[in-house]
C-alpha cells in the first residue's frame, strides 16, 4: 500500500468529517467540539504508554495451553449456564463467548498435540447442529422484539461456525448447507437494509448495538467467503450475495471502525467484496488507529458521529473502565484488527502486524491463560461468569490472531 494513497484518502476523511460537523446546528457542534476538547486534554495527561520498542521480539512466547484451559473452561460454563439453556436440550449461542470460542479453538490444536476435535468443541457443534435440524419448530433464542432478531442472528452464526468447520472438506456437509438455507431466507428483501441481517440488540457494544445488524452481515459475507465446493457459483446464491455486497458497500461510510474491521475480514475470503482503493484506505486507517504500545483499543473504535446523542456521549464518558480518549489497548480489538491484517496478506513481519503481534505476546496473563479486555458498556464484575464476556472474545481473538499464519 502506497503512502501517499493512503494519505489523501485520510484529506478526503478529514474534509468529511468537518463537514459533517457544519451540518449540525451550532449548539450540538459546539457542545460537541467541547467535549472532544476536553477529552483531548484528558488524554495528553493520561498518555504515559512507553513508546513502542525498535526491536520487536517475534517469537511466539505465549502460553497456548492456557489459553485452551481458559476457553474450556469458559466454553463449559456457558453450556452449562442456566442463562444460557434454551427449549430441546440446547443453548444460545453467544457472540461473545461461544461464537469466538469456535472460531479460535481449533487453532490451538496443533500447539496441543490433538489431532481430533475436542469434546468440548463437539458439544457445541452438535448443539448448533440439532437447532439446525429442528429449525422449524424450535424456539428463537428470545422472545418479545428480539424474537426475530435472535434469529436472524442465530441463522448467520449457524451458517459460519459450521462453514469453517467444514473448511477442511471437499464440500459443505448436509447440514451446512441446511444452515445457509436457513441464513438465506432469512435475509432482508427490502428497505434501507436489504441484503442483511434483523440483529439482536439489547444497547451493548460491539455485539449486539444498533449498528449491530452491520456486523452480522459483515459475519454473513464472512460465512459466505468461507464455503467450498460449487456452492457460491449458484445463480440463487449469486443474487443474495450481490444483495449483500450492495448493503455492505452502501452503509460502509457511516460505521463505526471495528465493523468495518469486520468487513476488511471477510474481504479476504470475498476479495471482490471491497474495492481495492476502499480497502486501501480502510486499512490506512486501522494502522492510523493503532496505538503506542503496539495494541488496539475497542473504546477508541465502537463510536461514529453519524447518529449520537446526548446519552449515547454521556454512557460512553462516564463508564468506569475506560475513557474514548485515553483508552488502554484490548485483546478483543488488537486480535480482531490483527486477523483481517493477517488474513489480507500481511506477514507478520509487517510494522504493524509485528507490533500488534508483540503486543499480544505480552498481554497475555501466562497463567490464567487469558487476555485483557474492557467493556464499552460499563464496569463488569469479573467475579462472576457473566462479567468476564470481554474477557472471552478478547482471549478467542488474540488466540485466532497468533495462531493465524
Amino acid at each position: 500500500m502506497g503512502p501517499d494513497t493512503g494519505k489523501n484518502f485520510r484529506k478526503l476523511q478529514w474534509i468529511r468529517d468537518r463537514l459533517a460537523l457544519k451540518t449540525m446546528t451550532f449548539g450540538a457542534a459546539q457542545i460537541l467540539r467541547s467535549l472532544l476538547v476536553l477529552g483531548h486534554l484528558i488524554g495528553l495527561v493520561g498518555n504515559v504508554a512507553p513508546a513502542f520498542p525498535k526491536d520487536v521480539p517475534l517469537n511466539d512466547s505465549w502460553n497456548p495451553k492456557a489459553a485452551a484451559e481458559y476457553l474450556d473452561r469458559r466454553a463449559d460454563w456457558w453450556m452449562n449456564w442456566p442463562g444460557a439453556a434454551r427449549d430441546h436440550g440446547t443453548f444460545c449461542v453467544s457472540c461473545h463467548t461461544l461464537a469466538a470460542y469456535a472460531f479460535a479453538r481449533p487453532g490451538l490444536r496443533p500447539a496441543l498435540g490433538e489431532t481430533v476435535v475436542s469434546a468440548k468443541e463437539r458439544r457445541y457443534l452438535d448443539n448448533i447442529v440439532t437447532r439446525v435440524r429442528l429449525w422449524k419448530e424450535i424456539a428463537p433464542f428470545y422472545d418479545g422484539r428480539n424474537a426475530a432478531r435472535s434469529r436472524g442472528t442465530e441463522s448467520v452464526l449457524n451458517a459460519l461456525i459450521l462453514a469453517r468447520n467444514d473448511l477442511e472438506k471437499r464440500d459443505l456437509s448436509e447440514d451446512t448447507r441446511a444452515a445457509f438455507a436457513n441464513m438465506w431466507a432469512l435475509q432482508q428483501t427490502s428497505g434501507n437494509s436489504k441484503g442483511a441481517w434483523e440483529w439482536i440488540q439489547f444497547d451493548n457494544e460491539p455485539w449486539e448495538a444498533h449498528d449491530s445488524e452491520y456486523y452480522g452481515a459483515a459475519l454473513g459475507a464472512l460465512a459466505a467467503g468461507s464455503v467450498t465446493g460449487a456452492y457460491r457459483p449458484d445463480p440463487e446464491i449469486q443474487s443474495r450475495l450481490e444483495w449483500l455486497s450492495q448493503y455492505l458497500n452502501r452503509d460502509f461510510a457511516k460505521q463505526s471502525p471495528i465493523n468495518q474491521a469486520v468487513v476488511l475480514w471477510a474481504s479476504a475470503k470475498w476479495p471482490t467484496l471491497l474495492t481495492q482503493e476502499r480497502r486501501t484506505a480502510l486499512v490506512y486507517d486501522l494502522e492510523r488507529d493503532q496505538q503506542a504500545d503496539g495494541g488496539w483499543s475497542l473504546a477508541s473504535l465502537v463510536w461514529t458521529w453519524r447518529d449520537w446523542s446526548f446519552k449515547s456521549l454521556a454512557k460512553l464518558w462516564m463508564r468506569s473502565e475506560s475513557t474514548p480518549t485515553n483508552p488502554k489497548s484490548d485483546g478483543y480489538a488488537t486480535g480482531l484488527i490483527t486477523v483481517a491484517l493477517e488474513q489480507c496478506g500481511f506477514s507478520s513481519r509487517d510494522t504493524h502486524v509485528a507490533r500488534s503481534r508483540a503486543w499480544l505476546i505480552r498481554n497475555q496473563d501466562k497463567t490464567g491463560g487469558q487476555w485483557p479486555a474492557y467493556s464499552p458498556n460499563g464496569k463488569r464484575d469479573r467475579s462472576t461468569g457473566e462479567g468476564l464476556f470481554m474477557t472471552d472474545a478478547a482471549t478467542a481473538y488474540a488466540v485466532l490472531a497468533l495462531t493465524t499464519r
